[in-house]
């Protein structure tokens, strides 16, 4: 089968396919022995982020300032699709919500302390970034969140309860989301602010949060009560933290559409595999007709897929609030790894319902992606709205 990837891009230069290489030799020595047991202990261990920060991994997109490479954007396409590839969704998740979530915030809003104090370290693979944003009552919806942030002298006095924290089991800091106006449930999108909150101060509490999706990354609730923040770890302005989400919404939904692209080319590569070692009559699963188109049919939604968010991700280099291509590349890249995966499970046979197989794994990160940065039904309504609204 050919290698979906490596298919030329007229987005990619002999520079981005040699950093292909790289990667791939990087993920195969270092991440690929090991990731099936940090996915079963639901963490990755500090030499895991210390291996890809050696690599330059999680600063591709950071200015040099804080240790980044400061690289253009398709090496970030090229590492994430590569991430997805390696087949670990939690790894995935991981990684891609550090160096392209939690941090990004900071990239850009942070004050030059902030970035040393905290960014800097990230990118080193020191500090490990969590994101916490959603609540309870409150995901895609930023007008009902709760979370507060009271002044008290030099401090912010937070309480929150944030739900699906990912690398929350494991994060020193929370990106979070906070009201420091009105503070009642359903305030609207004004007031919104953000700010650092380490792990270690007082007042913050960890639950593990037993998803059967992208376990390796830990996903965690986290309670925050009574917890002193001081102000200068205000991320940009005061009530400007709606502005930023939606700004940086468009790179984590990006981000999220890359790596399901290289989760699907992985998980075709695994079903492949299988169906030319299963024999059936006196020849193989891979030589009979309708396997075969079937896989034909995932190749070609993949490969559609793939083009979308090379598309996207020229539009947001251009532009930072591309919303509507970011939307659609994470809504089709999402949609169709979760239907690669279901269909591939399906041509693994009983083996696709065995406890602990690779492809049932596969299936329950690829359904859970299509939940993440904004459900598929969410991304359908940007979709349509921003669609027609950017129609002359």
């Amino acid at each position: 089968m050919t290698d979906l990837l490596s298919v030329p891009s007229a987005h990619l230069t002999p520079v981005h396919e040699e950093f292909r290489a790289s990667v791939r030799t990087f993920f195969r020595k270092e991440v690929v022995p090991y990731a099936a047991e940090w996915e079963r202990r639901r963490a990755m261990p500090r030499s895991a982020w210390h291996a890809f920060a050696a690599e330059g991994l999680l600063g591709l997109n950071h200015p040099p300032s804080v240790g980044g490479a400061g690289l253009d954007l398709f090496h970030s396409v090229v590492f994430l699709e590569e991430l997805g590839r390696a087949g670990f969704g939690g790894v995935r998740f991981a990684v891609a919500l550090h160096a392209y979530m939690g941090t990004s915030y900071l990239a850009t809003n942070g004050s030059p302390e902030l970035q040393q104090r905290y960014l800097r370290p990230a990118v080193a693979g020191d500090l490990i970034a969590g994101l916490a944003i959603t609540e309870p009552q409150a995901g895609s919806d930023l007008g009902r969140l709760e979370a507060t942030a009271v002044e008290d002298g030099d401090h912010l006095v937070v309480d929150a309860e944030k739900r699906f924290v990912v690398n929350g089991g494991f994060a020193d800091f929370f990106v979070t989301a906070v009201r420091t106006g009105e503070p009642r449930s359903g305030a609207g999108q004004s007031h919104l602010s953000l700010l650092v909150v380490d792990r270690a101060a007082e007042g913050v509490h960890v639950l593990p949060n037993d998803s059967i999706a992208w376990r390796a990354c830990a996903m965690a609730d986290v309670s925050m009560r009574g917890v002193r923040v001081p102000k200068e770890n205000m991320i940009g302005r005061r009530n400007s933290g709606f502005v930023q989400i939606m700004k940086n919404m468009q790179l984590e939904r990006l981000a999220a559409g890359i790596s399901a692209v290289g989760d699907a080319a992985h998980c075709l590569d695994l079903t492949w595999r299988h169906l030319k070692g299963r024999a059936m009559f006196g020849s193989t699963l891979s030589a009979q007709q309708a396997v075969r188109h079937t896989m034909a049919e995932l190749l070609t939604e993949v490969e559609a897929a793939r083009r979308l968010t090379h598309h996207a991700a020229w539009s947001y280099a251009r532009d930072p609030l591309s919303i509507t291509a970011c939307s659609m590349a994470k809504l089709k890249a999402t949609e169709v790894a979760r239907t690669v995966a279901e269909e591939c499970r399906h041509l693994h046979g009983s083996e696709g319902f065995r406890e602990g197989a690779p492809i049932v794994q596969t299936v329950h990160d690829a359904q859970a992606a299509t939940v993440a940065a904004g459900a598929s039904e969410v991304m359908r309504d940007i979709v349509v709205q921003s669609g027609y609204e950017e129609l002359p």
